[in-house]
């Protein structure tokens, strides 16, 4: 019966997906627009769901995916930004892809100008659906680094950050010095193409605490939610302790939980429920 339910859900998705319209349950219903550019890079895109009663939208859930900066894509998020829409229907919702890193090419400052790019365009798009300029950054993995780095970092000219109410941090790396997370696999990748360095950067800052979200965080940071897998062998449970603590040192409002399994297990059928249930009442708590 699940499997006939679900075979259900994805020929409405899909036939829904062709007709520009997504319905998810009685008076639930989005219109969507696939692949907009936001830059002139093929992979400056982005999926924007619209709530279809647009006479409440409270604001814009920003979804980026994972991939470890050099892999992923939006599409890897869409059936969970689906099952978002189905709790959140009086949020619009975009699910963007951004600048990878390659042998070639740099995380920093790449990828968080793309989520300034992406915003102007979110920021454009609020006045014509009469929604509040208000984002709340969901990211996972690498996409969870990136959201908290947007959300925090003071340095770079993120001209949105004012307007981020809340981040929510899927398995993502609070602190990229944290020995722990140095047995990552890809490690030296990241290490060597975090930052461009012929770009500059202050003097009195070291590159090395430039991506961590935890040295940029303070009194007026985004309050933040965050899970954290007991079993994940990419995004060592360390991270929880080091990001709660700096959180609560400076008074930052924040709450984060344990799933059961690994690094990707948040999004199986067991976890992904109780994600989206905490991130409800995590909202709420912060209207």
């Amino acid at each position: 019966m699940k499997k006939f339910a679900f075979f259900s859900f994805l020929v409405l998705f899909f036939f829904s997906c062709k007709e520009k319209t997504i319905n998810l349950g009685e008076k639930v219903s989005f219109s969507i627009e696939k692949d907009i550019s936001y830059g002139e890079s093929s992979e400056q895109k982005m999926d924007l769901y619209i709530p279809q009663n647009k006479d409440s939208i409270r604001g814009i859930f920003v979804m980026i995916h994972g991939g470890g900066w050099k892999g992923g894509d939006k599409s890897n998020l869409t059936l969970f930004t689906l099952s978002m829409m189905e709790r959140f229907p009086d949020y619009a919702f975009a699910n963007i892809n951004y600048r990878l890193a390659s042998n070639n090419s740099f995380i920093l400052p790449s990828q968080t100008d793309d989520l300034d790019s992406a915003l102007d365009l979110l920021v454009i798009k609020s006045v014509e659906i009469k929604s509040k300029p208000q984002f709340i950054l969901l990211g996972n993995s690498a996409g969870g680094h990136l959201s908290m780095l947007y959300g925090y970092n003071r340095m770079f000219d993120s001209k949105h950050r004012k307007n981020v109410k809340a981040i929510v941090n899927i398995a993502g790396p609070a602190d990229l010095s944290d020995p722990d997370f140095k047995n990552y696999s890809d490690y030296d990748f990241v290490e060597k193409h975090m930052i461009d360095l012929s770009k500059p950067t202050p003097i009195d800052i070291t590159n090395q605490d430039i991506p961590n979200p935890i040295f940029w965080i303070n009194e007026t940071s985004p309050p933040t939610i965050s899970f954290f897998g007991n079993n994940d062998q990419i995004i060592p449970i360390s991270q929880k302790t080091i990001l709660d603590s700096v959180l609560y040192k400076n008074k930052v409002y924040n709450q984060s939980f344990e799933f059961s399994g690994g690094h990707l297990d948040w999004n199986n059928e067991k976890n992904s429920p109780i994600i989206i249930k905490r991130i409800n009442e995590f909202l709420k708590d912060i209207k």
